[in-house]
């Protein structure tokens, strides 16, 4: 029997998971969007990654990551949970042991890691403005009628990218629409709209912090070779997209849940049995209800999640007062 383990992102938009061996392979991947339920879409990347396992593969360990990682690592009985920054900086190392710089656009957030031998020595996250986001690239890709898979490759064909206003959501559409207006080529407005996503990052998410190669560009965004190539016009500099960076959160957490070792896990819900059981995270029901804590002037409003009536975990507590007891 082979030892493996899980490792899961969950975001606001999308959630990704893989299953790693014990020599950091992947042996198997998923990625899905959130649609507003991070439980459900969590149990769908569950599913499909049991699918894609044959049965000499055992999972003695998860780990969580994302908006919603306290909430399905309590689902999974995770014995690793941990923000994007640490996750997102242990799997672009692993793979890639010289980078000096991470990029990271997601669907509605983004972020930058500083690394010095290995070691992510600071960082930035932007999650007020869109307009360095994908939701932002979706959004206009709307507007034009074209996928924005597609965004890409229609942005490498324009000879003249468009100036679009990339200081924020509502200035760059105001922007898109005069641009569509005067008759700009469509092309042209694609690949304007890839440049200001990434100045729209550099000047916000990037301020202050320098930009040192090796640069390693990850997310859903990474994706999109028109975005890519602004980046590196931008910089003037190589920006290497790993082909599964779109997943490096989700692989940072399988790692740290296999450094962290099969004892880490719970050993109830899904490992009872001393492996993951797939099944029982389908079968999995819990509810949460928000309670305000009166312990202290801070009146913390703390999430807990129960199940069969007992309560598994809580969050939100900003002192000790507030903990599992409340």
């Amino acid at each position: 029997m082979k030892d493996a383990y899980l490792g899961i992102d969950i975001g606001s938009i999308s959630t990704k998971g893989v299953v790693i061996d014990t020599d950091g392979n992947i042996l198997a991947r998923s990625y899905l969007w959130t649609e507003g339920d991070p439980v459900i879409a969590s149990k769908k990347v569950a599913r499909e990654l049991s699918e894609q396992l044959d049965g000499d593969v055992a999972v003695r360990g998860a780990g969580t990551t994302g908006s919603a990682r306290r909430l399905v690592g309590s689902m999974l009985g995770a014995g690793v949970v941990k923000n994007e920054i640490t996750t997102h900086a242990v799997g672009t190392t692993y793979l890639h042991p010289e980078v000096r710089t991470i990029l990271e656009i997601g669907g509605q957030d983004s972020k930058i890691i500083c690394v010095e031998d290995g070691i992510a020595i600071d960082y930035a996250m932007n999650t007020l403005c869109a307009a360095g986001t994908g939701s932002f690239l979706s959004s206009q890709a709307k507007r034009l009628g074209v996928e924005v898979e597609e965004f890409g490759e229609i942005a490498l064909t324009s000879k003249k990218p468009a100036n679009i206003a990339a200081r924020c959501t509502v200035f760059a559409e105001s922007d898109l629409v005069h641009k569509i207006q005067v008759g700009y080529r469509r092309e042209d407005i694609i690949a304007g709209l890839c440049k200001a996503v990434a100045s729209n990052y550099l000047n916000n998410v990037g301020k202050g912090k320098k930009v040192i190669a090796p640069v390693v560009f990850q997310g859903g965004v990474s994706k999109n070779v028109g975005v890519v190539d602004a980046f590196e016009r931008l910089l003037g500099m190589d920006v290497l997209v790993d082909p599964d960076g779109h997943l490096m959160g989700a692989y940072g957490a399988a790692l740290l849940a296999a450094d962290a070792g099969p004892d880490a896990s719970a050993k109830e819900g899904a490992f009872a049995s001393g492996s993951f059981d797939f099944q029982a995270v389908a079968d999995f029901e819990f509810n949460t209800r928000e309670v305000e804590c009166g312990k202290c002037a801070n009146h913390c409003e703390i999430i807990c999640v129960y199940r069969d009536g007992k309560i598994i975990d809580s969050w939100g507590n900003r002192c000790e007062r507030g903990s599992l007891s409340v």
